[in-house]
C-alpha cells in the first residue's frame, strides 16, 4: 500500500483515511450485477459535482422568506476565521480579497483553471504540493523509495507515467493503490510481474500484452543484467516478494504487500543470505496491532458459521471480499459446509482466471442454489445487507457476514476472538474479524530481526519526516537485540 499524510494522534500515519471505500484501496471497484443505489447528502452530492455546485443549491421557489432570514453572512466568515465586513464596506469588496484572505493569487481571467493549476503558489500557509489532489498536471515525480538504486528498475510506480531512466516496472501484485496507472494506453515500458497478476493485467485493464513479462515464482531471471527471483508474499493471489541481485552482489528485497511468515525464513534467498537494502510493507507498524494468525480466524469463522446455522438454519451466510484477497475466508467456509460459493459475473471471471481448482470448482452461478454468497466488503452494512436478503426472502430469513480485516482488530480483544462482539440488527448480524493479509507489528518486528537488513525504507504511512523517524526508530530498537 501507499502512504497516507495523515498522522495518528498516538502513533504514526493511518494507512486509510476515514471513509475511503476499501475497494479502492485494496483493488478496482466491482459492479454489482444489480445496479447500486447511489449515495444521497449534501456530503454526496458535494463531492460529485467538482466544480458544478449549482446541484447544491435549492430552488428559489422551495426555500421560505423567512428560513431566508436565518441565513447569516457572518457565520460563514467565522468559520473560515476572517473578519466580516461592515455594511458600509460591503458593496467595496472585491473577489480579491477573498484569494488574498485565503493567501493565494487571484487567478487571470483568461487563464483557464486548468492551466493554473500548473503553477506552484506559495501562501503564507506554505507551498502548495505539485502533486496536490487538485491539480491536473502532468504525473507528478516519482518518490525515491519506488526507486531500487543502481537499476533501470521502479516498483509500483505506474501512476508517475513515464520515468526518466527507468527500462523495468515492476508490479508486486493486484492492487488498485500498486497498480494504478495502468491502463490499456500503457506504452511506457516492459512490465515485470506473476503470472497470475500478469493474466489479471489483460482480463481486467486490458494492458497490452506486449508490455506484459510474465515471471514464475521462486525462478531466477536476469533483467538487464540483474538477477531477480519473485517469492510467495502471503497476501493476496499473484502477490509477490521481489528479490533483486545487482552486478556488484548489492541484495534488494521488497515486500510489496505481505504478511510475514515462518516459511518465509526458511527460502534459500532469505535463510543465512544477506539483504543489504529492505523495502518493508509498514501498513501496521504500530505497536496496537498483535493479530491472531490465519488459522486461528478461518478456525473461528467456520465455528461461528455452524453455530449460527444449528439455531437459524435458514440464513445466508455473506462474506466481503476486496476484487482478489480474502479467498481463504470463503472457502474454509465452502468446505466446512459442504456448499458451494455464488459471486457475481465480474468476481466469477477474476476467480477462474486463478486457475485455482478448488475455486473454479465450487462457484455457483445461481445465488439461489447455495447458502454462501461473496460481496464487495463494501456492501457489508445493514442496509444492504436487507437489500440483498431481500432477493432471497423465500428462502432464508437472516444473514450472518462476516468483514475480515485487519482493520476492525482491537487490543481489547487481541487473539481472544470469542470477545468480538457482532453488530445486529433485525435480521442481519456482522461480525468483524481480524483476518488481516498484512503483518502484524510483531510479525514485522520478527521478519526484520531474521533478515538483520543493513537498511530498511518504509513503504507505506512514510508521507511526514515524524512518521518515519518513528519507524526508524522501531527499526533501530528491533535490530539492536
Amino acid at each position: 500500500m501507499d502512504f497516507s499524510d495523515e498522522e495518528d494522534e498516538d502513533w504514526f500515519g493511518s494507512r486509510f483515511n476515514d471513509g475511503v471505500n476499501e475497494e479502492e484501496e485494496e483493488g478496482f471497484v466491482f459492479y454489482d450485477d444489480v445496479e447500486e443505489k447511489e449515495g444521497e447528502g449534501f456530503a454526496s452530492d458535494f463531492y460529485k459535482a467538482g466544480s458544478d455546485w449549482s446541484c447544491l443549491v435549492e430552488d428559489e421557489e422551495t426555500v421560505s422568506s423567512s428560513e431566508k432570514k436565518k441565513l447569516k453572512q457572518s457565520n460563514l466568515f467565522q468559520i473560515w476565521g476572517l473578519q466580516e465586513n461592515s455594511p458600509d464596506t460591503t458593496k467595496k469588496m472585491k473577489q480579491t480579497d477573498l484569494f488574498q484572505s485565503w493567501g493565494l493569487q487571484k487567478p487571470s481571467p483568461f487563464t483557464s483553471p486548468a492551466s493554473n493549476s500548473s503553477k506552484k503558489t506559495t501562501s503564507g500557509l506554505g507551498k502548495r504540493r505539485r502533486d496536490s489532489s487538485f491539480s491536473n498536471d502532468s504525473p507528478r515525480p516519482c518518490p525515491f523509495y519506488k526507486k531500487l538504486p543502481g537499476t533501470p528498475f521502479t516498483v509500483d510506480a505506474f501512476r508517475y507515467g513515464c520515468i526518466q531512466g527507468c527500462s523495468a516496472y515492476f508490479l508486486t501484485h493486484f492492487h488498485a493503490d500498486h497498480y494504478i496507472g495502468l491502463t490499456k494506453a500503457w506504452s511506457h515500458g516492459p512490465i515485470y510481474c506473476s503470472s497470475l497478476t500478469s493474466r489479471l493485467l489483460r482480463l481486467s485493464l486490458s494492458v497490452d500484452p506486449s508490455f506484459i513479462h510474465p515471471l514464475e515464482l521462486d525462478v531466477e531471471y536476469t533483467i538487464n543484467g540483474i538477477k531477480v527471483t519473485l517469492i510467495e508474499a502471503n497476501h493476496c493471489p499473484g502477490a509477490a516478494l521481489i528479490h533483486f541481485r545487482l552486478l556488484d552482489g548489492t541484495c534488494y528485497l521488497h515486500t510489496g504487500d505481505f504478511r510475514a511468515s515462518k516459511q518465509m525464513q526458511t527460502h534459500p534467498l532469505l535463510f543465512n543470505q544477506r539483504v543489504h537494502v529492505l523495502y518493508l510493507d509498514t501498513t501496521y507498524c504500530n505497536p496496537r496491532y498483535k493479530f491472531p494468525s490465519k488459522e486461528d480466524v478461518l478456525s473461528y469463522v467456520v465455528r461461528i458459521t455452524k453455530d449460527f446455522l444449528r439455531k437459524q438454519p435458514k440464513t445466508l451466510i455473506v462474506v466481503g471480499s476486496y476484487s482478489i484477497g480474502k479467498e481463504c475466508v470463503y472457502l474454509a467456509i465452502a468446505k466446512a459446509l459442504g456448499v458451494k460459493i455464488f459471486a457475481n459475473a465480474s468476481r466469477r471471471r477474476i476467480l477462474q482466471s486463478f486457475g485455482w481448482d478448488d475455486i473454479s470448482k465450487n462457484l455457483s452461478t445461481d445465488g439461489k442454489a447455495t447458502c454462501l454468497h461473496v460481496l464487495p466488503m463494501s456492501s457489508l452494512k445493514v442496509e444492504r445487507l436487507d437489500e440483498h436478503l431481500e432477493v432471497y426472502r423465500e428462502q432464508y430469513g437472516a444473514v450472518l457476514a462476516f468483514r475480515p480485516t485487519g482493520w476492525t482488530y482491537s487490543e481489547k480483544i487481541g487473539e481472544h476472538l470469542d470477545l468480538i462482539k457482532p453488530t445486529s440488527r433485525g435480521k442481519i448480524t456482522i461480525y468483524g474479524v481480524p483476518y488481516s493479509e498484512h503483518s502484524s507489528f510483531t510479525e514485522l518486528r520478527e521478519f526484520v530481526q531474521f533478515l538483520r537488513p543493513d537498511k530498511i525504507i518504509p513503504t507505506v504511512n512514510n508521507g511526514n519526516a515524524g512518521a518515519r523517524e518513528k519507524m526508524q526508530s522501531c527499526f533501530r530498537e528491533w535490530l539492536r537485540r
